[in-house]
């Protein structure tokens, strides 16, 4: 048998570090962080235990980058759902309902993820993480921004905050007020995007929306 070439190669150890992600995704969100073991992960993910440190240099970086790579691909899928569109109002919409989505969908995973970012590691630059930050750049460039930069860390900053509402133990704010906030701040319709419901009780409906 012929040896692997190096295209191969490459694209097992891609596979095999897709399915780590994604396998620390499910098992988070089944029995949470404390519960999940490297050796968990690898058992699901169908991988040696080593190679799971051969990749990340620990469960909180995995954990990160497997939420980062869930984030990404939500974002992606809904930007690019059906009816395609250019229009940069209803891509932010869509962006803007995606992670808020997560927080109210996926509660237990989404609020490990904020707990870790706000422990010492901080926040990890990693290629899944870069991949959500070009989606969302990108999408405040459509919506018309004149520095898109800033316009993104700015964006970024009012999710987490969002995010951390929905989830906040014992005081959570429900989505469809948040939403509305956000919404207001950047002159979206509130049609636009996946709309959860009803506008909320006193919420002004933006002019033309």
């Amino acid at each position: 048998m012929s040896p692997r070439s190096a295209a191969a190669n490459e694209e097992l150890r891609r596979r095999s570090r897709e399915r780590l992600l994604q396998a620390t995704v499910e098992l988070v969100a089944e029995r949470g962080y404390e519960a999940t073991t490297l050796a968990d992960i690898a058992d699901r993910a169908g991988a040696a235990r080593g190679l799971v440190s051969y990749y990340f240099p620990g469960k909180r970086q995995l954990l990160q980058s497997a939420v980062h790579r869930l984030m990404h691909r939500e974002l992606s899928a809904a930007l690019e759902r059906e009816p395609r569109t250019t229009d940069g109002h209803e891509l932010l919409a869509r962006a803007i309902d995606t992670i808020l989505g997560l927080a109210r969908d996926r509660p237990l995973l989404m609020r490990t993820h904020m707990a870790g970012i706000l422990q010492a590691e901080g926040f990890i630059q990693c290629p899944e993480q870069q991949r959500l930050a070009f989606l969302l750049r990108d999408t405040v460039t459509r919506y018309g921004s004149e520095d898109p930069d800033a316009d993104y860390r700015l964006l970024r900053a009012l999710l987490m905050g969002s995010v951390v509402a929905v989830l906040l133990p014992g005081a959570p704010m429900p989505v469809e007020r948040l939403r509305s906030e956000l919404f207001q701040r950047y002159g979206l319709a509130w049609e636009l995007g996946a709309p959860p419901g009803e506008r909320p009780p006193g919420e002004r409906p933006r002019a033309g929306g």
